[in-house]
């Protein structure tokens, strides 16, 4: 049998817990060389050992892709072991969930790092070869708070807002530059990865707290399609028309689902996150 993603090398930030976990094993069992860039060594070699141990193909390495010098340096070592990267996952994060009077600058600087220009950084190193080859795919883990502001989320929300604005404009670039290479933005609402522990959901019938298995599947999903924007749950494409609203209108309907309340009971797993 065929496998959908059989000798592609992918490079997925953040891969060692969560849905990163998650899409790592799913890719290597449909045939990748998925290549790991984690802050956790521990995890990386749990999740490497466990992709090896199916006959499947998997590396990982340590790398802060919040620093732009680590991942350049990081980039020309799997070049050397690895080749041409085809696919590109930027779905390393981090969440802090503190009203923004309360973040120390180190807090936000970190988060902005980790969450935005982390995407950029690997985004510089990977892309040029896949203008050169005329072909890749670079998918951009965001969040539903980089479509709408919430409280106890300013820097989180400002990291994911810049995100989507960098996937859009970086589509609008290449589709100018007439390459073949496909980008894809997923903005899932809260996902049950234990990174959101607390967050509680209003109305979970419009709203539900995501499952982490679901959700990986569906970004797979994605990129086997080439589909260019995954958002989850549907009932977050409302924010769409919501945003013609007078701000008082919109600010009201926000408070009455609950939006503003959902990081009231926030707890996270009480350290740093390599999730989106």
């Amino acid at each position: 049998m065929i496998k959908k993603f059989e000798g592609k090398n992918i490079v997925i930030t953040g891969g060692a817990s969560g849905i990163g976990r998650l899409m790592v094993r799913s890719l290597a069992n449909k045939g990748a060389n998925v290549i790991i860039l984690d802050i956790n060594q521990s995890n990386l070699d749990t999740v490497v050992n466990e992709i090896r141990s199916d006959g499947n193909k998997g590396s990982g390495y340590v790398c802060d892709v919040g620093n732009f010098d680590a991942v350049e340096e990081t980039k020309n070592q799997i070049s050397a072991e690895h080749g041409f990267v085809e696919i590109l996952i930027n779905n390393a994060g981090i969440v802090v969930g503190k009203y923004f009077i309360d973040l120390t600058v180190d807090e936000i600087e970190r988060t902005m790092r980790v969450n935005a220009m982390a995407g950029m950084w690997t985004t510089k190193v990977f892309l040029p070869e896949m203008i050169e080859k005329n072909r890749g795919h670079l998918v951009n883990i965001a969040s539903s708070a980089g479509m709408v502001g919430v409280a106890k989320m300013t820097d989180y929300a400002a990291s994911k807002f810049a995100h989507i604005g960098f996937d859009e404009s970086l589509r609008m670039e290449l589709k100018q530059m007439k390459k073949n290479i496909n980008t894809t933005i997923v903005t899932p609402y809260f996902i049950n990865t234990g990174m959101f522990e607390g967050v509680k959901s209003r109305f979970s019938f419009l709203l539900p707290i995501l499952d982490e298995n679901k959700v990986a599947n569906k970004i797979i999903n994605a990129i086997e399609k080439k589909k260019e924007r995954v958002i989850t749950p549907p009932m977050v494409y409302t924010l769409f028309p919501l945003r013609l609203l007078p701000v008082p209108v919109f600010d009201w309907v926000a408070n009455f689902m609950g939006i503003n309340a959902t990081m009231k009971n926030f707890v996270g797993r009480g350290k740093e996150s390599t999730l989106p």
